[in-house]
């Protein structure tokens, strides 16, 4: 299964469901549950679902800023900014521990 690395306090705005759309600066094809690891802990802390992946334009970003809860929206983060949707977070009890692959800064395959 595919895990997302996310910082903190994003990995907890997404776990606590204020955060719907983690925004990145690439498209994914990936679908489904990932799991998500907060990023420099070695630990999955929970799961969620990833439905879309939408490009976004400076209106969108503007608009929906509830959804990403980046406080800066007077630009774009990446040339080509995009949302990808998340559903149905659900943080573990227990984290699980993992190793971390060399070089993994976006994904991890557990």
């Amino acid at each position: 299964m595919k895990a997302l690395i996310i910082k903190q306090p994003w990995v907890d705005y997404i776990l606590n469901r204020k955060k719907t759309w983690e925004i990145r600066g690439s498209n994914t094809k990936i679908r489904g549950k990932i799991f998500l690891i907060q990023s420099g802990s070695g630990l999955i802390v929970g799961s969620c679902e990833l439905i879309d992946s939408i490009h976004l334009s400076m209106d969108m970003f503007q608009k929906e800023s509830m959804k990403h809860c980046i406080q800066d929206v007077n630009k774009l983060p990446y040339k080509n900014t995009y949302a990808w949707v998340l559903a149905n977070a659900q943080r573990f009890e227990k984290p699980i521990k993992y190793k971390h692959p060399k070089g993994a800064i976006i994904w991890v395959n557990v």
